[in-house]
C-alpha cells in the first residue's frame, strides 16, 4: 500500500508538473491536508462518544446480554470455540459495534478477538505437534472466518458514514441507512456462505 500510494502520489505530482499546474497541485495539497485533519477531529469526536456510550453499555451488563443472544449465532460460525471463552467475548463486541456502525470504535475489540484467537490456534498446534495439518503461522478456521464476517460487517445503523455525510452538507444524512443494511446483509450472507463453504472444504 505504501508503494501504491506514494506511486499515485508521485504520479499526479509529476502529471501536474508537465502539464503546467503545479501551482494548482501545491494548493490542492495545502487544503487537501487542513480539510484531512478536519476531518479527522470530527470522527474522533464521535468515535470517542460513541465508544463511551459502548463501554457504559458493557459496564451495566447490556452488552452481555446482548452478547449472550449472539450465542446461537457465534456457535453456528465459530463451533470450535467455548461460548463463555475471552475469544468470543471480544468476537461479540466487535459485532455489535459493527452492528451499529461505529467500525472505528470496534477495532480495539477486533484486535483483541484476532490476539485470542491466535493463542487458541498456537495452543491446538502445540497439543498436536507434528502431527496438525498446519503451523503455528497458518491462520485457523475460525482467524479466517472472524476476518471475513468482520470486513462484510452487517450494519444496521451506518453511524460514520452518516457522520460523513453530515461534515460534507449532506440534505439527508441518514438516507444512507436503507441502502447500507442491504449492502452489508448481502455481503454479509455471501461472506458467511462462502466460510461454511471452505469449512467443509477443510473438513
Amino acid at each position: 500500500m505504501t508503494y501504491l500510494w506514494g506511486g499515485m502520489i508521485l504520479i499526479g505530482v509529476l502529471y501536474g508538473a508537465f502539464a503546467g499546474n503545479l501551482q494548482a497541485v501545491t494548493e490542492a495539497v495545502v487544503s487537501s491536508a487542513g480539510e484531512a485533519v478536519s476531518l479527522c477531529i470530527t470522527m474522533a469526536g464521535i468515535t470517542a462518544m460513541w465508544t463511551g456510550i459502548m463501554k457504559i453499555a458493557e459496564n451495566a451488563g447490556l452488552v452481555s446480554q446482548l452478547a449472550g443472544r449472539m450465542r446461537p449465532v457465534l456457535k453456528f460460525l465459530f463451533p470450535g470455540l467455548e461460548p463463555d471463552s475471552p475469544a468470543c467475548h471480544y468476537i461479540s463486541l466487535n459485532f455489535l459495534s459493527n452492528l451499529f456502525g461505529i467500525s472505528w470504535a470496534s477495532t480495539s475489540a477486533g484486535l483483541k478477538a484476532m490476539e485470542e484467537l491466535d493463542r487458541l490456534n498456537k495452543e491446538e498446534c502445540r497439543r498436536y505437534g507434528k502431527t496438525g495439518r498446519r503451523s503455528p503461522r497458518t491462520a485457523s478456521s475460525a482467524m479466517c472466518t472472524f476476518m471475513i464476517i468482520n470486513v462484510s460487517s452487517l450494519q444496521l445503523i451506518p453511524l460514520n458514514m452518516i457522520a460523513y455525510r453530515t461534515k460534507y452538507g449532506s440534505a439527508d444524512p441518514a438516507a444512507i441507512v436503507g441502502p447500507a443494511i442491504l449492502a452489508t446483509a448481502v455481503s454479509t450472507a455471501v461472506a458467511v456462505v462462502f466460510c461454511k463453504i471452505m469449512d467443509g472444504k477443510r473438513g
